[in-house]
Formats: structure tokens, C-alpha cells, sequence
């Protein structure tokens, strides 16, 4: 799996998961922050699995990344499973690697209210902060649990207001913005509930 095009200057956000199922959630956060953050491109990281998840029932990185690209639909949102190829299992890592790789591209890091959450059990998440600008677009009943949480307050002094979501992608780390106006209850985790009781 070979790095997505990408272009010097181009500004893309970055949507890690396992995609397990993607869902129309995804594609909703993903032309949201097209237009809010003035991105180029949506670049869909399908993990080879969520360190702190389960994977013992993952399906092949390739299925998802399928299942992925039929849902997508969008010629700015690019589907890949670039993490098997680089090797990498964190967040961290692959961020890493890809500023390596694309040093004149601006990347900003994109993620839900709900795993900012729980950010600060990610490996080595204050140095992902380190890493790239972050945009966290808010998700229903996330909202209070994700500004009080350890990271939420850690990274308070480097939040810049919801105007600045343009400039973003020209930000110096550490540095993210809360998004509002996006509120999808949809999430895998609940689909995959429903799937599994209708085939129980």
C-alpha cells in the first residue's frame, strides 16, 4: 500500500480507526471539516487494529478499506490502509512516519469529541499533540466529558477559538481547535451491537 498523493503545501486531515464497519459518521465528520478547516484532502488511516481494543475479530485491513472506499464517495476523502505498509500500531508512530514522508504537506489531526476523551490513554499523546495541529469536532453527549477529561484540560492553554479553524493547518503545534455543529450519535461500536443482535 503506497503513500496517497499528495502535493508541497497540499492541507490534509487525518482520520485514524479501524473503520469496523465505517459508517456515514465518518463521511458527515469528513465534509464538515473539509469546508471548516479549509482542507485539500481527508486521508482515511484503516488500522490494522486499535491497541486498546480487541482485534481478535477485526477483519483484514483490506475488506475495510473496501467497505471503506464504497462508503466514502468523495474525490477529497482518500481511503488507505498505509498503516500495514509502514508498520506502524500507534497513532504516534504513523504520524511520525508520514512528517517524514511528506515533510512539505500540513497535516492536522482529526478526532471525535469521544476519543478526545479518552486521549490520554493513547501512546505517547501529549507528544501526538507535539506532532500536529488537532481538530476535535464535537459528538452529542461527548462534549463536557471531553474538555474535563486529563487531556482536555493538559491542552487547554494551547485551544484556539473556533474561528481559527481556517488557519489551523498553519498552526505550530501544540495547538487544536473544538469544533461545534456536527452531532451524530452514530458510532462502529453501536452498529456492530445492532448487526451482531439481528444475526444472534
Amino acid at each position: 500500500m503506497r503513500m496517497p498523493s499528495h502535493a508541497r503545501g497540499m492541507r490534509i486531515g487525518l482520520l485514524g480507526g479501524s473503520f469496523n464497519p465505517a459508517h456515514a459518521a465518518h463521511r458527515q465528520i469528513s465534509l464538515f471539516a473539509l469546508k471548516r478547516l479549509g482542507l485539500d484532502r481527508i486521508w482515511w488511516l484503516v488500522t490494522p487494529g486499535n491497541p486498546l481494543k480487541t482485534t481478535s475479530v477485526l477483519p483484514p485491513v483490506a475488506q475495510r478499506v473496501a467497505a471503506a472506499q464504497a462508503l466514502a464517495r468523495h474525490p477529497r476523502i482518500v481511503v488507505t490502509g498505509i498503516e500495514s505498509a509502514l508498520g506502524t500500531h500507534y497513532t504516534h508512530d504513523t504520524l511520525t512516519e508520514l512528517l517524514k514522508r511528506a515533510p512539505e504537506v500540513r497535516f492536522v489531526w482529526l478526532m471525535g469529541a469521544d476519543n478526545l476523551a479518552g486521549f490520554h490513554r493513547w501512546e505517547k499523546w501529549a507528544d501526538i499533540a507535539r506532532l500536529v495541529p488537532i481538530a476535535v469536532i464535537d459528538r452529542g453527549r461527548s462534549t463536557l466529558r471531553a474538555i474535563a477529561s486529563p487531556a482536555g484540560q493538559a491542552l487547554a492553554p494551547y485551544r484556539e477559538p473556533e474561528q481559527a479553524a481556517l488557519r489551523m493547518s498553519y498552526k505550530h503545534p501544540p495547538s487544536w481547535v473544538y469544533l461545534f455543529g456536527l452531532k451524530s450519535p452514530l458510532s462502529s461500536s453501536a452498529l456492530r451491537g445492532k448487526k451482531e443482535q439481528r444475526h444472534g
